[in-house]
């Protein structure tokens, strides 16, 4: 019996049926090529203009491809003779059961609109959000994505970005640059902080305006500590810190300062 209705089916409608899938497969490459090409060229009108940063757009971006693809699902299943009055009866009754599947979805689109709002960064700054430090690569409908210094891609979701503490290192024009020197208790601490402060002050990119602070920090056994703390622009920073280290070194080294040395323990008797 099921033999025969297959039969009769293939007989009677299959040329139809074997039809609309071709016109559904054609339907659904034609359309992804068309709203790819819509979705570049709004692209490229946004930044013809100028007047969007490269955050906003890459958001208007996506909501824009989106709704696209929605849009050709329902033209598909139309062809199939789904009507979209049909279609929004079956979202309907469904309701429950996506909202709660894509409950977690929701929160991180939402915390993504809000923060297209509130702008607490944009695309190229350093940051620390969620978690995660690095560089903004790209703010995406449901998640964050960011390039870490050691240049791995990590994606974060927006409620969790805008749910959490955010650093922004790019927002203000320098970034004071933390570092530390210890010298021995036979070194005079204020001939060692005059050193400090022209080495310092002659590396490449620290900043004359606010000038490097270096100061007694603490007293250790070992010797005074101190505090070394040049200012520069945050695309300078590790390219500061690691030459103000090596200057550290030298100006010591020329200086012929010896090593701290920890002190001996006392020996019980």
């Amino acid at each position: 019996m099921n033999i025969e209705a297959v039969i009769n089916f293939l007989s009677t409608q299959g040329a139809d049926f074997g039809l609309k899938i071709l016109g559904a497969l054609a339907a659904w490459i034609v359309g992804r090529w068309l709203i790819s090409m819509v979705v570049r060229a709004f692209g490229a009108a946004l930044a013809a203009g100028r007047k969007v940063d490269a955050t906003l757009a890459n958001y208007l971006k996506s909501i824009l491809g989106v709704v696209l693809n929605i849009v050709l699902v329902l033209a598909i299943l139309d062809i199939f003779g789904v009507k979209t009055t049909s279609f929004a009866a079956l979202l309907a009754g469904a309701g429950l059961a996506i909202g709660t599947a894509w409950g977690g979805l929701l929160t991180h689109f939402a915390a993504g609109v809000f923060m297209q709002v509130l702008r607490p960064f944009k695309v190229g700054d350093f940051v620390q959000a969620g978690g995660v430090t690095g560089t903004v690569h790209e703010l995406g409908l449901f998640g964050t994505t960011i390039i870490t210094p050691d240049n791995v891609l990590t994606i974060v979701g927006n409620n969790k970005v805008f749910s959490d503490s955010i650093q922004n290192f790019s927002a203000l024009p320098h970034r004071r640059v933390d570092c530390t020197a210890k010298v021995a208790n036979s070194v005079d601490p204020v001939d060692a902080i005059a050193r400090l402060k022209a080495a310092v002050a002659a590396i490449p990119n620290v900043k004359a305006d606010p000038a490097p602070d270096v100061d007694l920090l603490q007293f250790t056994p070992e010797g005074p500590l101190l505090a070394v703390r040049p200012y520069t622009h945050t695309d300078h920073y590790w390219q500061v810190y690691f030459d103000t280290h090596r200057a550290i070194v030298a100006t010591f080294g020329s200086a012929g300062y010896p090593v701290p040395e920890t002190p001996l323990a006392p020996r019980n008797r």
